[in-house]
């Protein structure tokens, strides 16, 4: 047997790097999802800042080794305060020749390009429409390109596992990772205990097998000379004390949801229909029954939120997810929430669209259909998550919101933000902001309840639960009247409720912070952004302000109501752009409320932005205030 035992490593120059950017690409079937995942945690407790950007192909099950099928998983991991997964990967893995194909115009110059050989074959590069082999025709000659046989390598390192040849095969995306371990100067430890935990018990040959692949590829990076340095990142240092750990963002979002159902004590009800990006959110509340969640996966979108909505008219916290096709049908039963002023939680996790558009890629198409999606003037509270760990405030305040206010409130995520990952400090739950609740009580007998009696600072309503002795009261989707909730078809009323629920969403603003844009009061430039593109757009002005451009920047979290400064502070700065992963929404919204000529930076790519693509967009507005 082979020996796979982790050796020392060689007399290899090991030089200090304050960052890199590692991609991996190959088939669906190749595991650069758990490849990167396991890089990225591993990183993470090295104490190293993160940030990934899984890309996963919009086909189930494309054919092997085609363009379609080609999944990706990039991983950036610093010594230093980090915002993006990084614009281009120093390094490329790419398994097969279609993931080389789709991925190596990104690839740094002089970039290192490790290339699995054993798929370089003449029927694997037809599939990805290759000409002529790429490794033998020069068009790779401008990249440091080690060449290895994964697949010969990892049967040789099982040769004596009992596995058949198609299971070991499965395992040489662990010998890839050996291979960055070595070369990157990351413990195997931690990987070696996670295999033992997830097939260790079931699999326990599976285990075993991956177990001695890595450390073969660890070894053969530190025996075979084919690189002559290693590189070594050192812990993050500007980290607050604390307790860390490594969280995408669904699973922020659910810990933000869950933890505000605890603070609130409103156990929570999702109604939920799976949909890509937005169905992870269903399967983790499912697993915290004793945290009092209750899923309930309903047989299409409608009934989904309609359960949450009589879950919030029962006194639980209602909450649906979704994803921009579901919260199209979902918008009749939001239109009812609006109408009954009960408090109800929407996620919606954005994709590519429309229609099916492209499921697993990412987009920021949903701003308008969450403002105005919906039948008459029926406002909602819209607010968005802008990083994986921010999901967690973002549904925290979510919650907190729609319970205080007695409102639904649409919470926008996105692919990027969703399936990204970066550290997280776990907070301490007795210093999560309160959320109080308050049920109406009855009045006594003769004297009639008031379920529409307003709350003078917040204009919420009386929350009455059924079976609430003396407070009967009418509910549906008919206009009502003050105080009884009586339907009323008189125009006046009519005007004044539609009114007070568009007054109700704008008192909200009055309880928003002062904003605090990242740079100068003012300037040249203001770069305003939301959701998703924050990362890129602090990376891109931290960087101009330390070249010492005069810009600045501001992602915002509440976008329905929009703060009560922003027209202030946009208008001490020369120029406003807004980039946005759609046709330009939050521009269009911006222009036509604060008369201010914004320059909407539209991308619909299902791609983020890079803060290259930012900094370049910047310079233009810079060079015309110059001109």
């Amino acid at each position: 047997m082979t020996d796979t035992s982790v050796q020392s490593a060689a007399n290899n120059d090991v030089r200090e790097v304050d960052q890199v950017v590692i991609r991996f690409a190959g088939d669906s079937g190749d595991g650069m999802q758990l490849t990167g995942g396991e890089l990225t945690r591993t990183s993470a407790i090295m104490g190293n800042d993160l940030a990934t950007f899984p890309d996963f192909p919009a086909e189930i099950r494309a054919p092997a080794g085609t363009i379609p099928g080609v999944s990706a998983f990039q991983v950036r991991f610093s010594n230093f305060d980090i915002h993006t997964p990084g614009d281009s990967p120093d390094v490329l893995v790419a398994m097969n020749p279609a993931a080389l194909k789709v991925h190596i115009g990104q690839l740094k110059s002089d970039g290192i390009l490790i290339v699995n050989t054993a798929k370089f074959r003449a029927t694997d590069l037809k599939k990805a429409k290759y000409d002529s082999n790429p490794l033998e025709d020069g068009s790779i000659d401008g990249y440091r390109v080690i060449q290895v046989d994964l697949e010969k390598l990892t049967r040789g390192a099982l040769e004596e596992s009992p596995l058949d040849t198609r299971s070991k095969d499965r395992c040489k995306n662990m010998f890839a990772l050996g291979i960055l371990y070595w070369l990157y100067n990351r413990d195997l430890e931690p990987t070696l205990k996670y295999l033992d935990e997830k097939f260790g018990a079931k699999k326990p040959d599976v285990a075993a097998a991956n177990k001695d692949v890595v450390k073969a590829g660890y070894n053969y990076a530190d025996i075979s000379g084919i690189f002559q340095t290693s590189y070594k990142v050192q812990p993050a240092t500007f980290m607050q004390p604390g307790r860390y750990r490594n969280i995408m963002g669904n699973q922020s979002l659910c810990l933000g949801l869950v933890a505000a159902s605890r603070q609130a004590d409103l156990p929570i009800m999702l109604g939920s229909y799976p949909i890509t990006p937005a169905s992870d959110i269903l399967h983790q509340l499912s697993t915290y029954k004793s945290h009092g969640v209750v899923t309930f996966q309903a047989e299409d979108e409608i009934a989904a939120v309609c359960a949450a909505i009589g879950a919030s008219y029962a006194g639980k916290l209602g909450v649906t997810s979704t994803s921009g096709p579901g919260l199209a049908l979902k918008s009749e039963a939001i239109g009812l929430a609006v109408m009954t002023e009960l408090p109800l939680v929407i996620v919606d996790v954005q994709r590519a669209g429309p229609s099916t558009g492209m499921p697993t890629k990412t987009e920021q198409a949903d701003l308008l259909q969450a403002m105005y999606g919906r039948n008459g003037e029926c406002p909602c509270v819209v607010l968005c998550a802008r990083t994986p760990a921010d999901a967690f405030e973002a549904a925290y305040e979510a919650v907190r919101i729609a319970v205080r206010h007695m409102i639904p409130v649409i919470l926008l995520s996105d692919g990027y933000v969703a399936n990204g990952a970066e550290p997280w400090r776990i907070p301490d739950a007795d210093q999560l902001p309160a959320i109080d609740v308050k049920f109406a009580e009855g009045v006594p007998d003769g004297t009639r309840f008031e379920p529409y009696a307003r709350d003078p600072e917040t204009l919420a309503r009386a929350w009455a639960i059924p079976g609430t002795e003396g407070g009967t009261h009418r509910i549906g989707g008919l206009e009502k009247s003050e105080p009884y909730g009586d339907i009323s078809y008189d125009p006046e009323n009519h005007e004044r409720m539609t009114e007070m629920r568009a007054a109700k969403v704008q008192r909200i603003a009055d309880e928003l912070p002062p904003l605090e844009p990242l740079g100068g009061e003012e300037g040249d430039v203001l770069v305003l952004g939301w959701g998703g593109t924050a990362g890129a757009i602090t990376a891109a002005v931290s960087r101009m302000r330390a070249d010492g451009k005069n810009v600045s920047s501001i992602c915002l979290r509440h976008l329905n109501p929009l703060p009560n400064d922003l027209g202030d502070v946009m208008k001490r700065f020369k120029r406003v752009l807004i980039p946005e992963l759609n046709g330009g929404q939050l521009a269009l919204l911006v222009r036509a409320r604060y008369l201010i000529d914004a320059y909407s930076f539209a991308k619909v790519q299902g791609l983020p932005f890079s803060s290259d693509e930012i900094m370049a967009k910047v310079e233009e507005l810079l060079a015309e205030n110059d001109g």
